[in-house]
């Protein structure tokens, strides 16, 4: 009876300590969850603004850029591209590509993180396509960097009024 009582003890003294660190770890999570999403954030700015030094910011060495989509035939397609030339080309591209999203989902689980993100996109302010990014993102030692973006797009079932 006596090590029921004290393991029960132990189990509330377990149970108050968790309660005393949730707060902490909940502020934690949310200041992970804020800071990854300013990545992404960069990311479209970058994009907006053309500027190649924000673009370069956001990732990390060992970034992919993948996109998804049909062929003529209707199969799925993976469209693998360089960061780099991607980066390259919206900075070097006459009209301003303006990519918004909306009811994004962030997770983070220690140094890794992962967005999901419906969006539209606007070229020169005319609504273009819609679809969803999904991208993975790391901690490093400078902070969070995009390791994996892959996207949809398509014009089907697109609400241009989400931004």
């Amino acid at each position: 009876m006596r090590e029921c009582i004290l393991q029960g003890g132990a189990g509330i003294l377990m149970a108050v300590l968790a309660a005393l660190a949730l707060p902490g770890l909940a502020t934690a999570q949310a200041q992970d969850q804020a800071a990854v999403m300013a990545v992404v954030h960069t990311l479209f700015d970058g994009m907006r603004e053309k500027d190649s030094t924000k673009l370069a910011s956001v990732w990390h060495r060992e970034a992919r850029l993948q996109s998804t989509g049909r062929d003529e035939q209707g199969n799925p397609t993976v469209t693998t591209l360089d960061v780099a030339a991607f980066s390259q080309r919206i900075v070097s591209m006459k009209p301003t590509v303006d990519e918004k999203t909306f009811d994004e989902q962030v997770m983070v689980n220690e140094d890794l993180a992962m967005v999901w993100a419906p969006y539209n996109v606007f070229v020169d302010g005319e609504f273009r396509h819609c679809g969803v990014d999904a991208f993975q993102l790391v901690r490093t030692a400078d902070g969070w960097k995009i390791l994996q973006l892959a996207d949809t797009e398509t014009q089907k079932g697109c609400d241009p009024s989400r931004r």
